[in-house]
């Protein structure tokens, strides 16, 4: 028999939306229950974020070992030949997960939240049952937060099987493919694409669109074009797969390239990166009576929906998929319900793609703003002329540091950076757009020498004109 919980808050969902609106209820003397049908930590930590950076860090490290391999490099030189062991790789990764897991769950025990092992099913809006763990609940709350997030889109005429995998299954292999195509030339096809090419994979692209990484523009995305170029990926533009057989342990990809010819190409496994879509079925969100925005569930900008009490957060409110956006939104829902006077208005959210190079970017690149009708100016600062850049041997990847401002007031309007590393500048980039800072802030603090973060303060000095360490 089901036992009954009554509660404040019940949070559907563990991942960086719930577990952190449910640290902060909780912290705020809420009595407040957390629902996770699999592990706490969700998406990013358990199957995305966390363990996609792991395997791109360790794809890195024996890419690196290469290059000291044989005459070596920087005076280092190494015999033999650097091998990879994709059983250890992933066990190493598991244990990276394993940890943030059991962190996630004492966060939750040490805010007095009560985590409930099981798959929520709503037979109202403040009302769930939840089944598959331990034992069986009927939760009853006074305010409900949705945190449900999303998953890897399934091609209808490619379904995910053995052969042809989500993103969650490429960080599972338990050997390095041979042969990898790559449907999807976005973030996430090309961080593991990338990182899979590093193990030893062949990689092939196909992204229907005429350009990779859609969300930035052609002078951001062209240092990582260089490197696939250099590393011999193939990236099909234009080209859309139509449909892939397996026969055996090998997959024979159907495509159509952007000349409408069509083409085969034999894998040994099919990755489709094609987006993410929110969870919104097969929980009874339709017994919840909530207004939807197309595939999301619509909410004001307090993250509250059409039905009193019953809030959403994070991925399957819609875009930007982002997991510190979820974080966001989740620490902010819990104040209100506590009392506090809040609003979910951030000037902007910073993107990060973990490629090679890395690339960020937050705010309106140049072209956004010229389409807005706005007078700007551009200041750009190359890594090349960057000293700590160079004594990373980071320096030649064709990275730099773009800032676009307004040419009245000098306001910055957003900031754009690749190379190496450049994913730990986004936090400074999206605190100046937030503060409203101005060229001339940025140049006039005084940023440590030797760090990548002179890049930004040149990149202002240049938007100004007068930049130090390059010439006009």
């Amino acid at each position: 028999m089901a036992e009954i919980r009554n509660c404040k808050v019940l949070v559907v969902g563990a991942g960086p939306g719930g577990y952190v609106a449910a640290i902060r209820a909780g912290q705020l003397g809420l009595d407040t229950v957390v629902v996770e049908g699999s592990r706490a930590g969700g998406t990013c930590l358990i199957r995305g974020c966390i363990p996609s950076k792991a395997v791109i860090h360790a794809a890195s490290s024996f890419e690196e070992i290469g290059k000291h391999s044989g005459a070596g490099k920087m005076g280092i030189s190494v015999s033999g030949k650097a091998k990879v062991n994709m059983k250890e790789l992933v066990t190493w990764k598991e244990s990276i997960v394993n940890k943030l897991n059991k962190g996630v769950e004492g966060l939750l025990k040490a805010a007095k939240v009560e985590l409930i092992s099981g798959w929520a099913k709503f037979r109202n809006a403040k009302t769930c049952e939840v089944s598959g763990g331990e034992k069986e609940w009927i939760i009853n709350a006074e305010h409900v937060i949705l945190a449900n997030g999303s998953k890897s889109v399934e091609l209808p005429f490619m379904p995910f099987d053995n052969n042809v995998i989500s993103s969650t299954e490429a960080l599972e292999l338990s050997e390095v493919p041979k042969r990898l195509v790559v449907i999807g030339a976005g973030y996430i096809g090309l961080e593991l694409g990338i990182a899979y090419r590093k193990l030893g994979s062949e990689v092939t692209f196909i992204e229907a669109l005429d350009q990779i990484l859609p969300i930035y523009d052609s002078e951001m995305t062209r240092p990582i074009n260089m490197w696939l170029r250099k590393h011999k990926v193939t990236v099909n533009l234009g080209a859309k797969a139509k449909g892939a057989t397996t026969k055996g342990k090998v997959t024979t990809v159907e495509y159509t390239d952007s000349d409408g010819k069509d083409h085969k190409i034999k894998a040994d496994k099919v990755l489709v990166t094609v987006g993410r879509k929110p969870n919104t079925q097969g929980w009874g969100l339709d017994k919840m009576a909530v207004d939807m925005d197309g595939p999301f569930i619509k909410v004001d900008n307090q993250c509250h929906t059409s039905m009193k009490n019953v809030w959403a957060i994070g991925d399957v409110v819609g875009e930007p998929m982002l997991a510190h956006k979820a974080s966001a939104q989740g620490e902010m829902v819990a104040e209100i319900i506590a009392g506090h006077r809040l609003a979910f208005e951030p000037v902007s959210i910073a993107a990060v793609c973990f490629t090679d190079p890395e690339i960020v970017g937050v705010g309106l690149t140049p072209d956004d703003a010229k389409e807005e009708g706005i007078d700007f100016v551009v200041g750009k600062f190359p890594f090349a002329a960057s000293g700590r850049a160079l004594a990373m041997d980071a320096g030649s990847d064709g990275g730099f540091v773009r800032i676009t401002a307004r040419s009245d007031n000098h306001v910055i309007l957003g900031i754009h950076a690749v190379g190496s590393h450049v994913s730990e500048l986004s936090g400074e980039f999206a605190h100046a757009l937030e503060m409203g800072s101005r060229l001339e802030d940025i140049a006039g603090t005084i940023h440590v020498h030797p760090t990548l973060t002179e890049a930004f303060a040149e990149s202002a000095l240049a938007g100004l004109g007068h930049a130090i360490h390059i010439s006009k």
